[in-house]
């Protein structure tokens, strides 16, 4: 039985990919709408920020460097502490054509590899994430191929990044396990668990313990609730002997019928439920000792 840590590091996941301007009003859009709800949500009690961009005039996702480069710098100019750990998630997306499915239709994003995590290379934010999943998601598949982790894998290690490592499902745990084992990852390792995506990991207790046990000596992770098992899950986490991550990208609802009108609001209700569990919440000096990074900001435009 793994107990409860004893400083919990609450990450703050602003915008995401998927969450879209028709489910909520208060989705940040703008490079400056989602720094401020990077600092809003550091002044909360968050001490990690998990950062996706936009395109400022259609609310859709972006991967367009000058989007990242203007909320880094907005955040810095404020927050020289906040951990930031930005996505490279977009660009593993592929929608097969009806009449020749090996041919792409639209919606398809699949690019090659060091692509993907080009604007890692540049930013060096404290932390990135490296999604080791292939998986339906929708009408979609996601695709991450080990060849392909591998070589994002290298870009992210050359820039001196942390990478989370993001798990969708069992095997992508034995995929991550294969990686240290072969040396294109490096442990101790920080991960989450993706939980509530249709076709992954499902969220219960059970699961989560299990997803744990799973995983090598000196791991760190976090357990994510999407949708109405956002909040949940943050107790679960915790529960569990990990830290906890909550944000409009996982959810939209404070509580049942109510939308959450920011992120610092779901911060404040994530922190609550932590403390009056009997946690304590790590400050971004705490979260930089617990998960192995430098004691402070790396980031570099």
């Amino acid at each position: 039985m793994r107990p409860p840590q004893d400083k919990v590091i609450i990450t703050c996941a602003v915008t995401g990919n998927l969450t879209t301007p028709e489910q909520t009003p208060h989705l940040p859009i703008t490079p400056a709408q989602i720094a401020e709800a990077c600092l809003g949500a550091a002044d909360a009690g968050a001490a990690v920020v998990h950062i996706h961009v936009r395109d400022p005039l259609t609310g859709r996702p972006s991967m367009l460097l000058d989007h990242y480069v203007d909320v880094v710098e907005r955040i810095r100019a404020s927050n020289s502490a906040l951990i930031l750990n930005i996505t490279t998630g977009p660009g593993g997306r592929f929608v097969p054509s009806r009449d020749d499915p090996k041919v792409a239709a639209e919606g398809t994003t699949l690019m090659v590899p060091e692509k993907r995590v080009e604007h890692i290379a540049v930013l060096r934010p404290d932390i990135c994430t490296l999604d080791l999943n292939t998986m339906n998601s929708g009408s979609e598949v996601v695709i991450n191929t080990p060849a392909n982790v591998r070589r994002m894998a290298k870009v992210i290690a050359d820039a001196g990044v942390k990478p989370e490592i993001e798990l969708f499902d069992s095997g992508d745990i034995a995929l991550m396990n294969d990686l240290l084992a072969d040396g294109t990852l490096q442990g101790p390792v920080l991960c989450s668990f993706v939980m509530g995506v249709r076709y992954g990991f499902q969220p219960s207790p059970e699961t989560v313990m299990y997803a744990r046990d799973m995983l090598p000596a000196g791991a760190e992770f976090t357990a994510v609730g999407i949708g109405k098992t956002a909040f949940t899950m943050v107790a679960q986490s915790y529960l569990a002997g990990g830290h906890v991550r909550i944000g409009i990208e996982d959810a939209v609802y404070l509580s049942r019928g109510k939308l959450a009108i920011s992120n610092a609001e779901m911060v404040t209700k994530a922190r609550r439920i932590v403390e009056d569990l009997g946690g304590t919440i790590a400050t971004t000096d705490d979260a930089r000792r617990i998960v192995g990074l430098s004691s402070s900001a790396v980031s570099k435009i």
